[in-house]
């Protein structure tokens, strides 16, 4: 619309119309001269064409894509294999994937919910008007051999929070195991701070980056996914202790 002039961002079946009816004639049509938006809908449904909608999609910018989806893949070969074969020992080897959930709101009602009511209103009545207390984060990290989810729950997640959760791992896992992490490649993930502390760690971790835009290859987000959709979901708190718990 804007290269024709208009103010709008998108077309609406009305504004095609309108143009349609106000330039038929010079265009050799005028029998469109009283085209009506139900008319112009049909078209574009018949036609499969809907300048009136926006789809989303994201361009490959990693040019490493391939590469690196191939080794987060041969990740998950190697836990199938140790599967396969009843399972690694947690003193040789563990296998996590991890991810942060951010800007979890913890939001409170100011009125009760009201539970469904045969003939009045079939779904649960929540007050439109609540009170917010801010956001928390989850970080966590599930064991990809034994099943096991690490997970701490920050009000921020900088390279500090992010090395904390490593040295819990640390901490977690025999002396003599490599710790492998599928991981992203957020800025904490590969600060100078995070860099600093791998040193004094010399091969205990082992980072396998998602490629950039590729984080539905990491499990862990099928993780959050469930929680979102069972718990996270309309959720109502007290406080941000009464959430992180």
């Amino acid at each position: 619309p804007k290269t024709l002039g208009y103010s709008y961002e998108l077309w609406t079946t009305q504004l095609l119309a309108r143009h349609v009816r106000g330039h038929c004639r010079e265009a050799g049509h005028p029998c469109l001269q009283r085209i009506g938006r139900g008319t112009v809908s049909k078209i574009l449904t018949k036609s499969e064409i809907r300048p009136h909608k926006i789809d989303y999609y994201l361009e490959r910018r990693d040019p490493e894509f391939d590469t690196k989806m191939a080794n987060v893949l041969h990740v998950y070969r190697e836990v199938e294999l140790l599967a396969e074969k009843g399972g690694a020992s947690t003193s040789l080897l563990a296998i996590l994937s991890y991810d942060e959930k951010p800007g979890i709101q913890a939001i409170e009602n100011i009125a009760p919910d009201l539970p469904p009511v045969p003939g009045q209103h079939p779904r649960v009545s929540r007050d439109h008007e609540y009170v917010r207390h801010g956001t928390v984060s989850l970080m966590a990290g599930i064991d990809l051999l034994t099943g096991r989810v690490h997970g701490t729950v920050v009000d921020r997640h900088r390279s500090r929070e992010f090395i904390a959760f490593l040295k819990h791992l640390d901490a977690y896992y025999a002396p003599a195991a490599k710790i492998r992490i599928i991981l992203d490649n957020h800025s904490a993930h590969i600060s100078a701070e995070t860099r600093a502390y791998l040193a004094g760690v010399p091969n205990r971790f082992e980072f396998v980056f998602t490629p950039k835009h590729g984080s539905w290859l990491n499990l862990i987000e099928m993780f959050f996914s469930k929680l979102t959709r069972t718990v996270l979901r309309g959720i109502r708190v007290a406080s941000r202790d009464e959430l992180r718990e």
